[in-house]
Formats: structure tokens, C-alpha cells, sequence
């Protein structure tokens, strides 16, 4: 691994891989030509298990992201760890915990989110299970090299549940939630979270659902330039769901089932500048490898042009931002030790995809 000492700090930098034989990535990526970096965010993690990533781009060049951390998913402690990027990577520290009257609980699902007037908002959820969990959240007005104290969502609100909210405008913020362990079918339910006032309070907005819908959490939303909104995610159904909204997110349809393959696993997804979209989840039924990429510009129809990962292992939960300079920045689950940062010249998918 690449070091830099600067100002007394050890920063760690793009993992530099001594030999061919040394790299996790040889022979399991096709479409080379769009990916332009790739790195692990540390070498060496501050805990056994990471999961769940988050990124956003706080300023040009400037990222930060974020993931929970611990022993393993859900024992008591599992924080939220952090990390700084403008180059090369920040040492990880831990930025929140789920310590609460005296009882410690894991934590779990870090999102985080840029408003148009700076605030860098980070969403995180604590409890026992996702079934009993609660949404919290934490202020920062340094890009993320502070925070302010932990404040727990109202009732019902849990915040984006794993995926990035939109902004529609100086007011309007959408954030794509879900709850698990509903009495009723589905037990796993999609709802939105939509703010009118630059993310100060959260209204809760709930899909239709019947006894025969999908069971469906965890949903990126994309942005279609007739100002439809449509949420993509994860389901127990054996395929991405999909729902659209015609009213900037007051009401939902009812979720419908596309042909991508999901292995109840989780996606991410955005929209171009140009108005492509991206998802990245995984191509199979079952497992959490390959880890790809595909593209389309309806939403409906999309095609596979990057396989991110095809080895033996678990490659999940991405997260996708697109920064100021037009290039996509991806971080995912490294079979539960690492998180992997790579970066995608969205230039480069269109001719992948003819």
C-alpha cells in the first residue's frame, strides 16, 4: 500500500498492487475503458467488518464517505466510521456510536447528503435489529471534518434508509425509506420521506401496496427530464423493483417488478447530466457476485456494461454519486474487510453500450 505523510498525518492512498498475482481485481472486470481509478479507502480497517458505504462530494475533489463498522453486522459495537478524501484517503474514524441512556446498540446504514446551502447531513440508524431501529442524524458545516451532537428522527421517520435523498430545489428534498417487519403483507415496505423546508422536517409518504406486492426496501431515486421521479431497490422477489412519481413525490405507484436479477441484495442509482441513468447492483439471482453496472435512458430498459466483480465473494451494497467534473464515483463492499472506492468515466459507457 501507497502512504503520504502530510502535516504529521498518515494519509492512506490508492492501494498499489506490487504484482499481478497481488491484484483482487485481475480478470474479473470487463469494460476497462470506463473505469479510470480503483483503491481501497484504507488498507488496513480499524474493524474486522465494514459494510454499507456511503459517498457523497462535498466540494470539487473533495469526498467523503462513510460505512458501519465492528465486530460483525449487528453486534453491540458496530459505529459509523469516516473517511476524507481530496486525493488520497483520511485515516477511518469513528464518527458516531449507538450508545443511548446507558445501552449500547449497533448501528447501521450511513447516508450521506449535501443540501444546496452546505449542510452535510449524516443519516444513520440504531437498535437492535432492523426491525426495532431509529433513525438519527448529525449536522456538519466543515464538510464533514466535524459534527454536531446526535439527534434521534421523529417517530416514523427513519431517514434514507441506505440510499442518497434528491433535491429538487432550495426546499424540496426526497429520501427514498423503508421499513422492515410490517404484520401485514409485504413485510418489507418502500416509503419517501419529502421535505419542504431544505431538510429540517420530514413528512412520511407510503407506497401502495397489496398482498400480492413485492417485498422491497432500500430505494434510489432517479429524475427523468419530463419531471417524473422513479425509485429503483432491492427485493425478496428475485428482481429490481421499480415505482414513479408524477407529482415531485406526493404519491407513488405501486411497485412493479423489472427484468434486472436482484439476489436480495442492495443497488444504488443515479442520473446523468445528460439523462442517462446508472444502477449498480448485482447480475444474478442469488449471491452478492458479480457486481455490476448498467445503463438506460427510460428506466425501464437497461443494459449491463461493467462487471465490477465476478471472483468468489461478497461485492455489495454500492453506493453511486456523480461529481462536478462529470465523473462517477462508486464504493462497495470488499467481501466484508474493505471498502472499494473505483471511479467511472460515464463518457466511456456509451460506447460500451452500442
Amino acid at each position: 500500500m501507497c502512504e503520504k505523510i502530510c502535516c504529521g498525518v498518515l494519509l492512506v492512498s490508492i492501494v498499489c498492487f506490487t504484482s499481478e498475482a497481488a491484484d483482487p481485481w485481475k480478470d474479473s472486470t470487463l469494460g476497462m475503458r470506463a473505469i479510470v481509478k480503483r483503491e481501497f479507502i484504507a488498507d488496513d480497517f480499524p474493524t474486522p467488518s465494514v459494510h454499507a458505504s456511503t459517498l457523497v462530494e462535498v466540494a470539487p475533489g473533495k469526498l467523503v464517505a462513510a460505512w458501519f463498522g465492528g465486530t460483525n453486522e449487528g453486534t453491540r459495537d458496530v459505529g459509523i466510521w469516516l473517511s476524507r478524501s481530496v486525493d488520497t484517503w483520511s485515516i477511518p474514524i469513528e464518527v458516531a456510536n449507538g450508545l443511548t441512556g446507558g445501552t449500547q446498540n449497533p448501528c447501521w446504514n450511513p447516508v450521506l447528503f449535501k443540501t444546496d446551502s452546505k449542510r452535510l447531513l449524516l443519516f444513520y440508524k440504531v437498535g437492535p435489529s432492523p426491525m426495532t431501529w431509529w433513525g438519527v442524524m448529525r449536522e456538519s458545516f466543515d464538510e464533514g471534518v466535524s459534527f454536531g451532537d446526535a439527534v434521534n428522527l421523529p417517530e416514523r421517520i427513519l431517514g434514507p434508509v441506505k440510499n442518497k435523498p434528491i433535491q429538487l430545489d432550495s426546499k424540496t428534498i426526497i429520501a427514498g425509506s423503508s421499513s422492515e417487519g410490517h404484520s401485514l403483507p409485504p413485510v418489507w415496505q418502500v416509503h419517501f420521506e419529502r421535505s419542504t423546508d431544505g431538510g429540517q422536517t420530514f413528512s412520511r409518504i407510503q407506497v401502495p401496496t397489496q398482498k400480492d406486492s413485492p417485498a422491497a426496501i432500500q430505494p434510489s431515486i432517479l429524475t427523468h427530464r419530463d419531471g417524473t421521479l422513479q425509485a429503483v431497490g432491492r427485493t425478496q422477489s428475485g428482481r429490481i423493483f421499480s415505482t414513479r412519481s408524477f407529482d415531485r413525490g406526493l404519491t407513488w405507484s405501486a411497485l412493479e417488478l423489472l427484468d434486472l436479477p436482484n439476489p436480495n441484495s442492495g443497488t444504488d442509482a443515479i442520473t446523468l447530466s445528460d439523462g442517462r441513468h446508472l444502477l449498480v447492483y448485482n447480475h444474478t439471482a442469488r449471491g452478492r457476485s458479480p457486481l455490476n453496472i448498467a445503463v438506460s435512458t427510460d428506466g425501464i430498459v437497461w443494459k449491463p456494461v461493467v462487471t465490477l466483480e465476478s471472483d468468489p465473494g461478497e461485492y455489495s451494497y454500492p453506493a453511486i454519486v456523480a461529481a462536478s467534473d462529470s465523473l462517477v464515483h462508486i464504493t462497495y463492499t470488499w467481501k466484508r474487510k474493505k471498502i472499494a472506492h473505483v471511479v467511472i468515466d460515464p463518457a466511456r459507457l456509451s460506447k460500451l453500450a452500442e
